[in-house]
């Protein structure tokens, strides 16, 4: 019998040969999720807004044995996405998985507060920047007739926020981006309908807690209480998520929301 060493991943796990496009790219999620599709054999383009973080991003990858390549780009900018795709088209003749991580949140604001700018803004950095690079996305894939399109949504798009999780200085997330990130499912399933005559699969990734450095302790431990599996997420925890829409392996499940948040909705 051979040993663990002569263990190779599955044929329908291998991105070898393909191409792969990740916005927001360069940090937490982002870079994992790239990680990911780059350890499976894509070629990982990493895109941001802030050239500096996408080009270390890149370069450590590459350190790592990971064909990685950095693009500054704003996702929210139609021109500049189009572009960004001729870009990679010209240079590698395909684009196979886009990843469309771009998001954020503006404010937090109390509901009868908020302002109409903070939700119009929340919006367009999330559906904006996840409509336009997948718009961009199929017009380079539809030919091809293949493609997988991964949008990036979050629990709060299926969950209000328990403000008992939250220390009183680390409040919830703003109502605004729950709407926005809701919307992005919806998106995904809307996208899914459409696209799936050329071939093109688009499902959702939705993180549970998986913090930054800017989460205080308190946040921490009472998320962390709330979690069936008793521990708070890590970006490399969305790596089966993202491995399963971009391979063969997930070549018939399309307008999916897949939640890893280690059962925080499922209480």
């Amino acid at each position: 019998m051979a040993g663990t060493d002569a263990l190779v991943a599955p044929s329908w796990l291998d991105l070898r040969g393909t191409v792969s496009v990740i916005t927001g790219g360069g940090t937490h999620l982002g870079r994992a999720m790239a990680t990911a599709l780059g350890e499976l054999g894509s070629a990982v383009q990493l895109v941001g807004r802030r050239t500096d973080v996408v080009q270390k991003a890149a370069t450590d990858l590459r350190a790592a044995g990971v064909d990685a390549t950095s693009w500054g780009c704003d996702a929210a900018d139609e021109a500049a996405v189009q572009e960004l795709v001729d870009a990679v088209m010209a240079v590698h003749g395909r684009i196979d998985t886009v990843v469309c991580n771009a998001g954020g949140s503006v404010g937090k604001t109390p509901v009868p507060e908020l302002p109409l700018a903070d939700l119009e803004a929340t919006l367009r950095q999330n559906v904006g920047t996840t409509m336009v690079m997948a718009q961009a996305a199929a017009r380079a894939m539809i030919p091809r007739r293949r493609g997988a399109i991964i949008t990036v949504g979050s629990i709060h798009g299926s969950l209000g926020s328990d403000n008992r999780r939250y220390a009183e200085e680390c409040r919830r997330s703003p109502t605004s981006y729950h709407a926005a990130k809701g919307a992005v499912v919806n998106l995904t399933r809307a996208l899914a309908c459409e696209l799936g005559e050329h071939g093109i699969t688009v499902n959702c990734v939705s993180p549970g807690q998986i913090p930054t450095s800017r989460m205080d302790a308190v946040t921490q431990e009472r998320q962390r209480e709330g979690i069936p599996l008793g521990r708070l997420g890590r970006p490399e925890d969305l790596r089966g998520a993202v491995a399963l829409f971009a391979s063969e392996a997930g070549r018939w499940i399309t307008g999916q929301n897949l939640v890893v948040d280690g059962g925080w909705s499922a209480w």
